[in-house]
Formats: C-alpha cells, sequence, structure tokens
C-alpha cells in the first residue's frame, strides 16, 4: 500500500461501512434511500414543471431545490456503493476535484437557495400587498440563477486549491466523498491559511444564510401569531414549519461539521453528520414537502392519480 501511495496520484477513500455482512447491510439502506431520493425528486420537478397551478415563484424555487438535491445525492452514493461492492477504494486525482467541485457547488447553492425560500415566505406572509411586485418571476430567476453561480464560483476557488496542494503523506482519505477539510491533513504543507477562508466560506454561505432564514421565520411566526383568520394562521404555519424542518436538517450538521476548529473534530463523526446532509436531507425534502402541502397533494392528485387530499 505505501508503494501504492508513492506512485499513484489516485486517493483512496475509507469509505462509510466496515468490509463486513453489517456494512453490505447498511450500504443497502443508503442505497434504498438514494432511490427514494432519486424518484422523489425526480417527480417533484416533473410535478412543478407539468402542473400550471404550481408556477408561482414558491415552487420554481422548491423545483430548484430537487434539482439541486438530485446533483448532491449523485455526487456521493454511486461512488461509494461502487467502492464497497468492488472492494477498489480508489479515485482518480482528478475525479476527486469533479467530486468535490459537484458536492461543494450544490451544499452552498443550497444553502442560499433555502434563504431565497425563506425570503419568499416572509413577504408572502408580511408583505403581501408587495409580493407580485418583490417575487416577481425575474426576481425569482435571479435568484436561482445567483445561487447556481456564487455556489460554483466559491466551489471553483476551493477545488482548485485543493487539486494544487502537494501531497507528500499518505493518500488515504478518511471519508466517503472527497471532501476537502477531510483532504487537508494529507497535505505536506501549513494550511492555516485555507482553514481560515473555510471558516470565512462558511460563515457567508451557510451561517449567514442560515441567521437570515431564522429572523425571516421569527417575523413570519411573530405575524402568523397575530393573523384573525384561523384557517389562515394554520396554513401560514404548516407552510413555515415545513421550511424550518428541511433547514434543521440541512443547516444544523453542516454548520457544526465546518465550523469547528480541526483539533475538535473527528473523521468518524464527520462521516455521521455528513450522512444527515449528503444523504437523508436529498431523501427527506420531496417527502416533507409533498405529506404537509396540500396544493403539492393535490397536483399529485391531478398529474399521478394518487395522493388524494383530505377534506376538511
Amino acid at each position: 500500500m505505501e508503494e501504492w501511495n508513492q506512485t499513484s496520484n489516485d486517493f483512496i477513500l475509507l469509505g462509510l461501512f466496515p468490509p463486513n455482512h453489517t456494512g453490505l447491510l447498511l450500504l443497502f439502506v443508503i442505497v434504498f434511500v438514494f432511490l427514494l431520493a432519486t424518484v422523489g425528486n425526480s417527480a417533484m420537478i416533473h410535478l412543478i414543471r407539468v402542473d400550471s397551478r404550481l408556477h408561482t415563484p414558491m415552487y420554481f424555487l422548491l423545483s430548484q431545490l430537487s434539482l439541486m438535491d438530485l446533483m448532491y445525492i449523485s455526487t456521493t452514493v454511486p461512488k461509494m456503493a461502487f467502492n464497497f461492492l468492488s472492494g477498489h477504494k480508489g479515485i482518480s486525482f482528478l475525479g476527486c476535484g469533479v467530486q468535490s467541485f459537484f458536492f461543494l457547488t450544490m451544499a452552498c447553492s443550497e444553502g442560499l437557495l433555502l434563504a431565497s425560500m425563506a425570503y419568499d415566505r416572509y413577504v408572502a406572509i408580511c408583505h403581501p400587498l408587495h409580493y407580485p411586485h418583490r417575487m416577481s418571476k425575474r426576481m425569482c430567476v435571479h435568484m436561482i440563477i445567483g445561487s447556481w453561480i456564487l455556489g460554483s464560483i466559491n466551489s471553483l476557488a476551493h477545488t482548485a486549491y485543493a487539486l494544487h496542494i502537494p501531497y507528500c503523506r499518505s493518500r488515504t482519505i478518511n471519508h466517503f466523498f472527497c471532501d476537502v477539510p477531510a483532504m487537508l491533513p494529507l497535505a505536506c504543507m501549513d494550511t492555516w491559511v485555507y482553514e481560515y477562508m473555510v471558516f470565512v466560506s462558511t460563515s457567508l454561505f451557510l451561517l449567514f444564510p442560515f441567521l437570515g432564514i431564522t429572523a425571516s421565520y421569527g417575523r413570519v411566526l411573530l405575524a402568523v401569531y397575530h393573523m384573525r383568520s384561523k384557517e389562515g394562521r394554520k396554513k401560514a404555519f404548516t407552510t413555515c414549519s415545513t421550511h424550518l424542518t428541511v433547514v434543521t436538517f440541512y443547516y444544523a450538521p453542516f454548520v457544526y461539521t465546518y465550523l469547528r476548529p480541526r483539533n475538535l473534530r473527528s473523521p468518524e463523526e464527520d462521516k455521521i453528520l455528513a450522512v444527515f446532509y449528503t444523504i437523508l436531507t436529498p431523501m427527506l425534502n420531496p417527502i416533507i414537502y409533498s405529506l404537509r402541502n396540500k396544493e403539492v397533494l393535490g397536483a399529485m392528485t391531478r398529474v399521478f392519480g394518487i395522493f388524494s387530499p383530505k377534506k376538511e
């Protein structure tokens, strides 16, 4: 193994599960989650595209969230499953860079998109008369394009740096995908400057949007509390609680992972936390948004002929 490490530019991914029957069983669970996420997010994208009643800013943003989740989980799980089943844990230097780029792009873009969705709900509930102007189709497109572009630029900078780091130690990455912070211990140079940049980047793309989302929903919940209509209050609270559930599942483990100093992190803990925002969240998002949303359930009934919402 040491000879391979010294003569190859490829990396080795240790993976998520031990190479035994328990690991195989857990892998099948992850693959099942992957299939659910693929079907759920693909169905959500199709549903929003074909049902004209869902052609609103909130659902256009939701369709982009489903697209990002679909790409998100496809970046990590197939390679992890292939490595486990084949027994070949290697990933090429270029492949590692491509995986890192798409992972970081989806991570940053999704954080900004969730902030845009929170702003959409804030305007819809707190300033309904200004909603058509503030959340016009043009504004919605700008939010979506901005999320993709900013996420891609940030990802490109991190990936380019990671690919130019001199790796003179073991090339064994203790993770199930090419996560840049997991690659830093392999460098034969001091990376404290880059680690500081990771902190800054995480703050800009995750922590600040999370604080903005919290502030937005704080205002929304306050407005909902003062609503006179019991039905309107119930509908607004259901919508907001749905968004908050998604945000919590996504942001909490992500921020906790990337804002901690390296000396307080452990590879095993990082891998477990990564399961939440790379695998579980993409699977849960379409379920949460469909089962708790009467408009989506109604669209499913019209398009697929299933999940007819109960009449109250």
